[in-house]
């Protein structure tokens, strides 16, 4: 063994590096993707939107290699897959291959907690920093007043005598609100005198986890989001249980005008100048977990490759990438990066124990290629889940300052013994450059011959599609159904929402439904609590397990850090 960590670390914050950069005029940006100036909207300096009449004048270029980015199970502290999707894209650029990225964006409420923006970082971010991971173009805003205005006009039409007859308990429309207020999970709205409205029990959830981010992520265009809109499903008559919409409550109009600029794709590029596409940011846990739909169809025509990111590992982002997002846009993967790192692999050998907002273990940080070895069955899980869907894998392992080469080794033979690429990776400290490896070995896989399939076919029933990612994806030996969850299943069935895919919305820590447990567990039955429908977005989601979707800040939140300076610029922020 060596004692010699791989590599060192630039001193700087990932803000200071950021903003020691040449932003070159967003036009400029623009036109290397064969976008005129005629479709860009300037948002002060570096940001612009970019109109979707881009998709038609693009219509006639070549499509470039489509690739997604995923990975392992992450530790609670995360894998650096954006930043790796940053790293790829600046390293094909690198390499001589012209290159566009899409991610998704920042919200703000874990970017002022624990987990930190969405911006990749060191010298493999997207800039300006502060303005992609505080407001950006303000769409999470816009998401959440939409949403707000629909839980406004829900509550009046209550007040209003509730000629729809809407059965109060079975009304499923919380609202939002950009931050992490544990507060705010559980409320009672209609307090005081009868003027105030109907006394009923809500909540709040973050806006990232809305129906209608998640809406907005997979429509294709403004008619679209219109159409997806009015199917936003709010609630359940009295006795029959009809489902009532955003249509009926004659809202879906104003939410569309409220969403319109929202739809637009923010521009933005990378430290490298890469081209950066910052859209959507659907809750990772009970959503799709990708950037949006047309930014992708705009990305696709914008040079040899569109990289993309999927979030959390590829039983999750991956898996609803290839059956939710590439079933709606049409569009065909041609490789996929698994992103795997020496701590996830360590923790997954399950003995060591990560938890968010805490320092690593000291003993995790010390050299042992063994317990990468131990980890590996997760990272054998995950490359076969893109196996599963006919894509080419290619493993990346994300370098570490802390990281030795002996355990970078043992990555590469756990991937030489299953038959796939493996690259090395030392993008965050050393940009394109560091990702050179990693590029020449994307761009020989996606020029393999692919046979892309969805894992099940869109007629099929309800509990076959449950099944099907329940066996096939995450191992497990079966699915568990409490008595609500089993009915609504039948009653989604009897609506006509049995051809909607499947969004299972589980722990994002472990294969299973269950944190604890790790690597590739096996002799385990998933349990599904309760199946719900998001109709405006397209999908049926099951939920396994609690999942809390309005987080709460920390004893010591980034909040706290993020200040101004004498000369009135951002300091504490990453």
């Amino acid at each position: 063994m060596t004692s010699t960590p791989t590599s060192g670390r630039d001193p700087r914050s990932s803000l200071d590096i950021g903003r020691a950069a040449t932003l070159k005029p967003i036009a400029d940006i623009a036109a290397k993707m064969g976008i005129g100036a005629h479709l860009l909207e300037p948002y002060g300096t570096g940001v612009a939107k970019i109109d979707l009449a881009a998709i038609q004048e693009l219509a006639d270029r070549p499509l470039a290699k489509y690739v997604v980015v995923s990975g392992i199970t992450p530790t609670p502290l995360g894998a650096g897959k954006t930043t790796t999707t940053v790293g790829l894209g600046q390293g094909l650029n690198h390499t001589g291959r012209q290159a566009t990225i899409a991610i998704r964006q920042a919200s703000m409420g874990p970017t002022l907690g624990i987990k930190g923006g969405a911006a990749g970082g060191g010298h493999s971010q997207v800039i300006p920093m502060e303005r992609l991971n505080l407001h950006l173009t303000g769409d999470i805003h816009a998401v959440t007043a939409a949403h707000n205005q629909l839980a406004a006009m829900l509550d009046n039409h209550l007040y209003r005598g509730n000629p729809l007859g809407i059965d109060p308990a079975s009304i499923t429309w919380r609202r939002v609100l950009d931050v992490d207020d544990r507060s705010l999970r559980d409320i009672v709205v209609g307090l005081g005198p009868r003027t105030n409205g109907v006394t009923r029990q809500t909540g709040f959830d973050i806006t990232a986890a809305s129906e209608l981010m998640a809406t907005l992520a997979l429509a294709t265009s403004l008619r679209d989001l219109r159409e997806r809109l009015g199917r936003v499903v709010v609630g359940y008559t009295s006795g029959a249980q009809e489902p009532v919409t955003a249509e009926q409550l004659r809202a879906a109009g104003t939410m569309t005008v409220l969403l319109r600029d929202a739809l637009k794709p923010n521009l933005l590029q990378t430290i490298e100048n890469t081209p950066a596409l910052v859209h959507c940011g659907p809750f990772g846990n009970i959503a799709t977990g990708n950037s949006s739909i047309v930014a992708d169809l705009i990305g696709i025509r914008a040079g040899d490759y569109l990289v993309t990111e999927a979030g959390f590992g590829a039983d999750m982002g991956a898996e609803r990438f290839f059956n939710i997002k590439c079933r709606v846009s049409g569009l065909v993967p041609d490789a996929a990066v698994v992103v795997a790192t020496v701590r996830a692999l360590k923790l997954h050998s399950g003995r060591h124990k990560v938890v968010a907002g805490r320092p690593l273990p000291e003993e995790m940080l010390a050299e042992n290629p063994d317990d990468v070895y131990a980890g590996a069955d997760n990272l054998r899980r995950q490359i076969a889940n893109i196996r599963l869907h006919g894509v080419t894998p290619v493993v990346a392992i994300n370098a570490f300052s802390s990281d030795y080469p002996s355990e970078h080794a043992a990555i590469r033979e756990i991937a030489a013994q299953v038959g796939v690429r493996c690259a090395r990776s030392t993008h965050f400290e050393d940009g394109g450059a560091g990702a050179a490896e990693l590029a020449d070995a994307v761009a020989e896989a996606a020029d393999e011959p692919g046979d892309f399939t969805y894992l099940y076919p869109a007629e099929a029933k309800l509990r076959e599609k449950i099944e099907a990612i329940a066996t096939r994806v995450y191992g497990a030996d079966g699915v568990d159904y409490t008595p609500a969850a089993a009915w609504s299943l039948e009653h989604y069935e009897q609506c006509g929402w049995g051809d909607l895919p499947l969004c299972m919305a589980k722990t994002h820590l472990s294969l299973s439904s269950d944190p604890t447990l790790l690597g590739a567990p096996t002799g385990w039955r998933l349990p599904i609590r309760e199946v719900r429908a998001s109709v405006g977005a397209g999908f049926i989601y099951a939920i396994c397990g609690q999942m809390q979707t309005m987080p709460g800040l920390g004893s010591d939140p980034a909040a706290a850090h993020i200040d101004i300076d004498e000369n009135g610029l951002t300091v504490g922020l990453f």
